[in-house]
């Protein structure tokens, strides 16, 4: 009995910190990365596996490159990391007086993943949340990230240990949420959007992936997923719309392949219109903030 007692009160004590706001963001000292300096810090989100997340965030990072900044990625999803193989990365990350040093691709973006940690890149991580937690804070605190202009946190999905901790402990300047255009996705976005709110994590804005496919033989828009619901739940949440993303079977390939930093010399319009909707948002936020110096 004395055993179930203290189970309801952690219970109701984890409930209350839920529902509080400022336990999430105020009272947790945030996190600091000793070797350099990281002047943005983007998170990426999605209510559940397989609408792109991942990809979303390669090509947001590879987009920033391109425009001059100087981008890392850390790769937050510990029991599944997907950004070494979208970028070609293979070998084990390398360390220097205490200091975790990150694989930097082709372009120069600098990357930190599990799978960096690993003997090979298909063994599985079966960790209990608190390890994923720790580990995640690792990858912030003890990497040697150097000077960055953004550095972009490809989430895991869902709401669970990863994401939370991300948002307790790492200093956020704000959050992407990945969609598809299921009739399911607003109530996803519903979810990431509320829980961004508990934890005071502005929302920058949310993207569409796999909107529609056009056949290669005949140039019919098929819609596999339905009709796109972007605009419809930019209304409902008051969350901005990046945009949609169709489905290329050339551009998937190439993240197959860990060649995605080609893809926006190759389709120069793919994600220019999203990325660019995102960088207005982002401006508007720090215009909101005064900016970050």
């Amino acid at each position: 009995m004395r055993d179930e007692h203290k189970i309801e009160e952690r219970g109701i004590s984890m409930s209350q910190e839920m529902q509080n706001p400022k336990v999430g963001q105020g009272s947790i000292p945030k996190s600091t990365n000793p070797y350099g300096r990281i002047k943005h810090v983007v998170a990426v989100m999605s209510g559940k596996g397989g609408v792109g997340k991942s990809s979303v965030t390669a090509l947001l990072a590879t987009w920033l490159q391109d425009k001059g900044y100087r981008v890392g990625i850390l790769d937050a999803d510990i029991t599944g990391p997907s950004i070494p193989k979208l970028f070609g990365i293979k070998g084990k990350a390398k360390s220097r007086e205490g200091a975790l040093l990150p694989a930097v691709t082709a372009k120069g973006i600098e990357v930190m993943s599990i799978n960096l940690l690993l003997d090979r890149e298909d063994q599985p991580v079966i960790w209990r949340g608190p390890l994923i937690s720790g580990v995640v804070k690792q990858f912030y605190e003890e990497v040697d990230w150097g000077d960055l202009d953004f550095l972009m946190v490809d989430l895991p999905p869902g709401t669970g240990d990863a994401p939370l901790t991300v948002m307790q402990f790492l200093p956020l300047d704000g959050m992407v949420v990945v969609t598809s255009p299921q009739e399911l996705v607003g109530l996803i976005v519903r979810k990431a959007i509320h829980m961004a709110k508990m934890m005071s994590v502005k929302v920058v804005g949310f993207v569409e992936n796999m909107s529609h496919l056009q056949c290669p033989k005949c140039g019919e828009v098929i819609q596999l997923f339905g009709p796109s619901k972007g605009e419809r739940v930019e209304k409902e949440t008051g969350i901005p719309f990046l945009g949609s993303l169709p489905i290329i079977p050339d551009i998937a390939q190439l993240g197959d392949e860990g060649r995605i930093e080609l893809v926006h010399h190759l389709y120069p319009d793919f994600f220019e219109p999203v990325a660019q909707r995102f960088m207005e948002r982002f401006e508007d936020f720090r215009g909101q903030a005064g900016g970050k110096p």
